[in-house]
């Protein structure tokens, strides 16, 4: 199975990644994929709307850790790089975007999640950027994301803790847009597309162009931002080594950033 699957309903696509283990954590090449995924869908003319969503029950964890055991800021600094481009695809389509979040969407799973238009979560889903765990320094295009949509004091508590949130707490604070009633995500999905079926497909596109035109003034400033480092400098190679190594028995791991 690829890792990057598309599969188009009633001209509604699914993008579909990962294979549920190891939390989806996806590699540079995943996020590639993901990205090449999104451009194959930014010119279909019948298209009315895009779902992202995990395999196996799980949304991401985020980025492949494994992939930066010994490496340099330099190299995490080029996965961020295609994330990002992956991200900014997904928010450039012209269709309405929804993320089915079920599991954990952690550090870029969260990113990938507040990249949709809309998120749905299940009622035991997880949702956080614990990347200060790791000694990895975000970028302005990250920080905008989660600013957006509480606040910044909110977006910086969140970032300084790195703390995980339940799916009630996600909600509550207006990070994400849907909290099923349960943890059937097929049927609150239905929910939420149903209703999209009955009006004009331009409309769609129209009511995103519009919301997204209001906010371009902050959007684009993060995407203008220079890139500072990826990492800290000092810690971040101990910190990741550490994650990986972590001794057994010394309690649950935080999910990867």
């Amino acid at each position: 199975m690829a890792a990057v699957g598309v599969d188009v309903a009633e001209s509604i696509a699914t993008i579909s990644f990962g294979s549920g283990e190891r939390l989806n954590a996806l590699g540079q090449r995943d996020w590639e994929d993901l990205r090449c995924a999104v451009h194959g869908l930014a010119s279909g003319p019948t298209l009315r709307a895009v779902v992202v969503r995990g395999r196996g029950g799980v949304f991401c964890a985020g980025s492949d850790i494994s992939e930066w055991d010994g490496t340099s800021g330099a190299d995490v600094g080029r996965t961020f790089d295609v994330l990002e481009a992956a991200l900014q695809a997904l928010e450039d389509l012209p269709v309405p975007t929804l993320a089915v979040v079920e599991g954990v969407a952690a550090g870029g799973g969260c990113q990938l999640a507040l990249a949709c238009d809309l998120q749905l979560l299940t009622p035991t889903a997880r949702m956080g950027m614990p990347v200060a765990r790791l000694g990895l320094l975000v970028p302005a295009t990250f920080a905008a994301r989660l600013a957006l949509r509480v606040g910044p004091s909110r977006a910086k508590d969140l970032l300084y803790t790195g703390r995980m949130l339940t799916a009630r707490e996600a909600w509550d604070m207006g990070l994400v847009t849907t909290l099923a009633p349960d943890d059937d995500a097929d049927a609150a999905l239905a929910a939420v597309l149903d209703p999209w079926k009955g009006v004009s497909s331009a409309s769609l596109k129209a009511s995103k162009a519009a919301v997204d035109e209001g906010l371009r003034l902050l959007t684009e400033a993060g995407r203008r931002a220079p890139k500072g480092p990826a990492v800290d400098p000092v810690e971040f190679r101990d910190r990741v080594t550490g994650f990986l190594h972590r001794r057994t028995g010394a309690g649950p791991p935080a999910p990867p950033p």
